[in-house]
Protein backbone atom coordinates (compact mmCIF):
# COMPACT_ATOMS: atom_id res chain seq x y z
CA UNK A 1 0.00 0.00 0.00
CA UNK A 2 2.01 2.96 -1.27
CA UNK A 3 1.84 5.88 1.10
CA UNK A 4 0.88 3.61 4.02
CA UNK A 5 3.25 0.63 4.01
CA UNK A 6 6.76 1.66 5.15
CA UNK A 7 9.18 2.54 2.36
CA UNK A 8 11.60 -0.13 3.56
CA UNK A 9 9.03 -2.91 3.11
CA UNK A 10 8.00 -1.71 -0.36
CA UNK A 11 11.65 -1.47 -1.33
CA UNK A 12 12.36 -4.98 -0.03
CA UNK A 13 9.69 -6.46 -2.30
CA UNK A 14 10.85 -4.39 -5.27
CA UNK A 15 14.43 -5.54 -4.69
CA UNK A 16 13.30 -9.16 -4.69
CA UNK A 17 11.64 -8.84 -8.08
CA UNK A 18 14.64 -6.97 -9.46
CA UNK A 19 16.87 -9.84 -8.33
CA UNK A 20 14.68 -12.33 -10.18
CA UNK A 21 14.60 -10.20 -13.34
CA UNK A 22 18.40 -10.07 -13.38
CA UNK A 23 18.48 -13.88 -13.62
CA UNK A 24 15.83 -14.40 -16.29
CA UNK A 25 16.23 -15.39 -19.93
CA UNK A 26 13.68 -15.89 -22.69
CA UNK A 27 10.72 -18.22 -22.26
CA UNK A 28 7.35 -18.40 -20.57
CA UNK A 29 7.22 -16.97 -17.04
CA UNK A 30 4.79 -17.70 -14.18
CA UNK A 31 4.33 -15.37 -11.22
CA UNK A 32 2.36 -17.10 -8.45
CA UNK A 33 0.63 -14.77 -5.99
CA UNK A 34 0.75 -11.91 -8.49
CA UNK A 35 -1.63 -9.67 -6.54
CA UNK A 36 -2.60 -6.63 -8.61
CA UNK A 37 0.18 -7.33 -11.08
CA UNK A 38 2.42 -4.32 -10.44
CA UNK A 39 5.52 -6.45 -9.98
CA UNK A 40 4.50 -9.18 -12.47
CA UNK A 41 4.38 -6.57 -15.23
CA UNK A 42 8.09 -5.95 -14.68
CA UNK A 43 8.78 -9.43 -16.10
CA UNK A 44 7.29 -8.51 -19.48
CA UNK A 45 9.68 -8.45 -22.43
CA UNK A 46 9.47 -9.19 -26.17
CA UNK A 47 10.95 -12.67 -25.66
CA UNK A 48 8.89 -13.61 -22.60
CA UNK A 49 5.21 -14.47 -22.13
CA UNK A 50 4.19 -13.70 -18.53
CA UNK A 51 1.29 -15.30 -16.66
CA UNK A 52 0.27 -14.09 -13.21
CA UNK A 53 -2.04 -16.11 -10.97
CA UNK A 54 -3.58 -15.22 -7.63
CA UNK A 55 -6.18 -16.68 -5.24
CA UNK A 56 -8.01 -13.34 -4.98
CA UNK A 57 -10.61 -12.64 -7.66
CA UNK A 58 -10.44 -8.92 -6.87
CA UNK A 59 -6.66 -8.86 -7.31
CA UNK A 60 -6.85 -10.75 -10.60
CA UNK A 61 -9.53 -8.39 -11.89
CA UNK A 62 -7.43 -5.37 -10.98
CA UNK A 63 -4.32 -6.88 -12.59
CA UNK A 64 -6.18 -7.70 -15.81
CA UNK A 65 -7.72 -4.24 -15.97
CA UNK A 66 -4.41 -2.44 -15.46
CA UNK A 67 -1.89 -4.69 -17.19
CA UNK A 68 -3.85 -6.88 -19.61
CA UNK A 69 -3.39 -4.42 -22.47
CA UNK A 70 0.36 -4.43 -21.74
CA UNK A 71 0.51 -8.18 -22.37
CA UNK A 72 0.20 -9.63 -18.86
CA UNK A 73 -2.01 -12.73 -18.74
CA UNK A 74 -3.77 -13.28 -15.40
CA UNK A 75 -6.01 -15.95 -13.91
CA UNK A 76 -7.51 -16.83 -10.54
CA UNK A 77 -5.94 -20.03 -9.19
CA UNK A 78 -4.99 -21.80 -5.98
CA UNK A 79 -1.19 -22.05 -5.71
CA UNK A 80 -1.60 -25.54 -4.24
CA UNK A 81 -3.54 -26.75 -7.29
CA UNK A 82 -2.55 -24.80 -10.38
CA UNK A 83 -4.79 -25.19 -13.39
CA UNK A 84 -1.80 -25.31 -15.71
CA UNK A 85 -0.34 -28.05 -17.88
CA UNK A 86 2.80 -29.97 -16.90
CA UNK A 87 6.03 -28.40 -18.09
CA UNK A 88 4.40 -25.16 -19.29
CA UNK A 89 6.98 -22.65 -18.04
CA UNK A 90 10.70 -22.01 -18.29
CA UNK A 91 10.65 -19.65 -15.31
CA UNK A 92 8.54 -19.12 -12.20
CA UNK A 93 8.52 -16.78 -9.21
CA UNK A 94 7.04 -17.29 -5.74
CA UNK A 95 7.65 -14.07 -3.85
CA UNK A 96 6.67 -14.00 -0.17
CA UNK A 97 4.07 -16.71 -0.66
CA UNK A 98 5.43 -20.06 0.55
CA UNK A 99 5.24 -18.95 4.20
CA UNK A 100 1.45 -18.61 3.90
CA UNK A 101 0.71 -22.34 3.56
CA UNK A 102 0.06 -25.04 6.14
CA UNK A 103 1.52 -27.40 3.54
CA UNK A 104 4.31 -25.47 1.78
CA UNK A 105 5.50 -28.68 0.12
CA UNK A 106 2.29 -28.76 -1.90
CA UNK A 107 3.17 -25.36 -3.33
CA UNK A 108 6.70 -26.47 -4.21
CA UNK A 109 5.39 -29.68 -5.78
CA UNK A 110 2.99 -27.75 -8.02
CA UNK A 111 5.71 -25.38 -9.20
CA UNK A 112 8.00 -28.28 -10.04
CA UNK A 113 5.15 -29.87 -12.01
CA UNK A 114 4.41 -26.85 -14.21
CA UNK A 115 8.09 -26.12 -14.94
CA UNK A 116 9.89 -27.48 -17.99
CA UNK A 117 12.66 -30.03 -17.45
CA UNK A 118 15.25 -27.23 -17.66
CA UNK A 119 13.04 -24.78 -15.74
CA UNK A 120 13.95 -22.60 -12.78
CA UNK A 121 11.83 -21.16 -9.99
CA UNK A 122 12.82 -18.38 -7.59
CA UNK A 123 11.50 -18.30 -4.02
CA UNK A 124 11.62 -15.30 -1.69
CA UNK A 125 10.48 -15.78 1.89
CA UNK A 126 11.28 -14.20 5.27
CA UNK A 127 14.17 -15.64 7.24
CA UNK A 128 12.37 -17.04 10.28
CA UNK A 129 14.51 -15.46 13.03
CA UNK A 130 14.26 -12.00 11.46
CA UNK A 131 10.54 -11.89 10.69
CA UNK A 132 7.81 -9.85 12.37
CA UNK A 133 4.88 -11.63 13.99
CA UNK A 134 2.25 -12.00 11.29
CA UNK A 135 -0.80 -14.30 11.46
CA UNK A 136 -0.60 -14.80 7.70
CA UNK A 137 2.90 -16.27 8.04
CA UNK A 138 2.08 -19.85 8.96
CA UNK A 139 5.30 -21.66 8.13
CA UNK A 140 8.54 -19.71 8.40
CA UNK A 141 11.82 -21.16 7.15
CA UNK A 142 15.45 -21.12 8.13
CA UNK A 143 17.97 -21.91 5.37
CA UNK A 144 18.53 -25.65 6.07
CA UNK A 145 14.82 -26.49 6.11
CA UNK A 146 14.13 -24.54 2.92
CA UNK A 147 17.08 -26.22 1.21
CA UNK A 148 15.89 -29.69 2.21
CA UNK A 149 12.32 -29.01 1.04
CA UNK A 150 13.37 -27.72 -2.37
CA UNK A 151 15.93 -30.50 -2.86
CA UNK A 152 13.12 -33.05 -2.65
CA UNK A 153 11.62 -31.56 -5.81
CA UNK A 154 14.57 -30.07 -7.73
CA UNK A 155 18.00 -31.35 -8.71
CA UNK A 156 19.78 -28.00 -8.28
CA UNK A 157 19.07 -25.80 -5.26
CA UNK A 158 20.84 -22.69 -3.96
CA UNK A 159 19.68 -20.69 -0.95
CA UNK A 160 21.11 -17.21 -0.52
CA UNK A 161 20.04 -14.22 1.50
CA UNK A 162 18.70 -10.81 0.65
CA UNK A 163 19.92 -8.25 3.13
CA UNK A 164 20.11 -4.49 3.48
CA UNK A 165 22.63 -1.78 4.20
CA UNK A 166 23.04 -0.99 7.92
CA UNK A 167 20.72 2.01 8.18
CA UNK A 168 17.89 0.09 6.48
CA UNK A 169 18.34 -2.92 8.76
CA UNK A 170 18.23 -0.48 11.66
CA UNK A 171 14.92 0.84 10.32
CA UNK A 172 13.44 -2.66 10.37
CA UNK A 173 14.83 -3.31 13.84
CA UNK A 174 13.32 -0.09 15.20
CA UNK A 175 9.89 -0.91 13.80
CA UNK A 176 10.10 -4.47 15.13
CA UNK A 177 10.84 -3.12 18.61
CA UNK A 178 7.86 -0.75 18.37
CA UNK A 179 5.63 -3.61 17.24
CA UNK A 180 6.85 -5.82 20.08
CA UNK A 181 5.92 -3.11 22.58
CA UNK A 182 2.38 -3.02 21.16
CA UNK A 183 2.10 -6.82 21.27
CA UNK A 184 3.19 -6.87 24.91
CA UNK A 185 -0.01 -4.98 25.71
CA UNK A 186 -1.76 -8.28 25.02
CA UNK A 187 -0.69 -9.58 28.43
CA UNK A 188 -3.18 -12.48 28.33
CA UNK A 189 -1.96 -13.59 24.88
CA UNK A 190 -5.53 -13.36 23.61
CA UNK A 191 -4.44 -13.11 19.98
CA UNK A 192 -3.22 -16.71 20.17
CA UNK A 193 -6.22 -17.94 22.15
CA UNK A 194 -9.03 -16.65 19.94
CA UNK A 195 -9.89 -18.42 16.64
CA UNK A 196 -7.21 -17.71 14.08
CA UNK A 197 -9.81 -16.29 11.67
CA UNK A 198 -10.68 -13.67 14.29
CA UNK A 199 -7.02 -12.76 14.74
CA UNK A 200 -6.60 -12.38 10.98
CA UNK A 201 -9.72 -10.22 10.72
CA UNK A 202 -8.52 -7.92 13.49
CA UNK A 203 -4.97 -7.82 12.11
CA UNK A 204 -6.17 -6.92 8.61
CA UNK A 205 -8.20 -3.98 9.90
CA UNK A 206 -5.68 -2.74 12.45
CA UNK A 207 -2.50 -3.00 10.35
CA UNK A 208 -3.07 0.14 8.22
CA UNK A 209 -3.81 2.10 11.40
CA UNK A 210 -0.77 0.64 13.14
CA UNK A 211 1.47 1.65 10.23
CA UNK A 212 0.27 5.22 10.62
CA UNK A 213 1.32 5.16 14.27
CA UNK A 214 4.33 2.80 14.39
CA UNK A 215 5.75 3.83 11.02
CA UNK A 216 4.79 7.49 11.05
CA UNK A 217 7.17 9.32 8.73
CA UNK A 218 8.47 6.03 7.27
CA UNK A 219 6.24 5.91 4.19
CA UNK A 220 5.43 7.92 1.10
CA UNK A 221 9.07 8.10 0.01
CA UNK A 222 10.02 10.26 2.99
CA UNK A 223 12.85 7.95 4.12
CA UNK A 224 14.68 7.75 0.81
CA UNK A 225 14.93 3.95 1.16
CA UNK A 226 14.85 2.19 -2.22
CA UNK A 227 15.51 -1.22 -3.74
CA UNK A 228 19.12 -0.15 -4.23
CA UNK A 229 19.62 -0.47 -0.46
CA UNK A 230 19.19 -4.27 -0.68
CA UNK A 231 21.62 -6.87 -1.95
CA UNK A 232 22.08 -10.63 -2.34
CA UNK A 233 24.57 -12.36 -0.06
CA UNK A 234 25.95 -15.83 0.59
CA UNK A 235 26.66 -14.87 4.21
CA UNK A 236 23.51 -15.87 6.08
CA UNK A 237 22.88 -15.48 9.79
CA UNK A 238 19.89 -14.95 12.08
CA UNK A 239 19.65 -11.27 11.12
CA UNK A 240 19.50 -11.91 7.37
CA UNK A 241 16.16 -10.47 6.35
CA UNK A 242 14.96 -12.64 3.46
CA UNK A 243 15.88 -16.01 1.98
CA UNK A 244 16.37 -16.06 -1.79
CA UNK A 245 16.28 -19.57 -3.24
CA UNK A 246 16.92 -20.72 -6.78
CA UNK A 247 15.63 -24.19 -7.69
CA UNK A 248 16.24 -25.72 -11.13
CA UNK A 249 15.62 -28.93 -13.05
CA UNK A 250 12.50 -30.41 -11.45
CA UNK A 251 12.55 -33.98 -10.23
CA UNK A 252 9.91 -36.06 -11.97
CA UNK A 253 7.91 -38.84 -10.27
CA UNK A 254 9.36 -42.27 -11.05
Amino acid sequence: MEGVTPDSLLALHAAGYRTVIERLGPGAMLDVGCGQGFESARFLSPDRVVVGVDYSADAVSAAAGRWGTEGLHVAQMNALSLGLADGSFRWACSSHLIEHFDDPEGHVRELSRVLADDGTVFFLTPNAPADFENPFHIHLFEPPELTDLLARHFHDVTVQGMDAVPHVKADFTTRRMKADKVLRLDVLDLRHRIPRSWYIGIYTRVLPLAYKVIARGDSGGMTGITADDFFITDQLDRTTMVLFATASRPRRPA
